[in-house]
């Protein structure tokens, strides 16, 4: 099935005066097509989360929007240091946030585990060294 609509956004390593704005972007776009609430705020919630841990954990990335006819899908892409323990980094409270993050008051531990909450679909590969990809797809209908 073809995509009705795609959008990539780059995200870069620690800029977080830029942290949200593909997460707001992502969200007008679904407004302006008529994503009911629902499926809304939770796209919101974790294309944000997911963008947020872009900016906190990697060397950059990019998270890539679709919408098709009866899903929406978020893939969020990066170079960085990978999840060396993915059962350990689902549990809600546990972050590898460094001190810069946490000032900001990022960094709390939900990061992941909201993404999987808000999702109807949620995989997460990572490679030590390599970088991470998420997949997350939510149902239109």
């Amino acid at each position: 099935m073809n995509a009705l609509m795609t959008n990539t956004y780059p995200v870069t390593a620690a800029d977080y005066t830029s942290a949200g704005r593909a997460s707001a972007d992502i969200k007008r776009k679904l407004k302006q097509l008529g994503v009911s609430g629902d499926v809304l705020r939770r796209v919101a919630v974790a294309s944000y989360e997911v963008e947020l841990n872009l900016v906190i954990h990697s060397l950059g990335g990019e998270l890539s929007l679709s919408v098709y006819p009866d899903r929406v899908q978020l893939v969020s892409s990066d170079v960085g240091p990978g999840i060396p323990d993915l059962s350990l980094a689902m549990r809600e409270g546990w972050s590898t946030a460094n001190d810069e993050a946490r000032s900001l008051g990022f960094g709390a531990g939900m990061g992941l585990p909201n993404m999987k909450r808000n999702a109807d679909d949620f995989d997460i590969q990572s490679e030590v060294g390599k970088g991470t990809v998420i997949t997350m797809g939510f149902r239109l209908a």
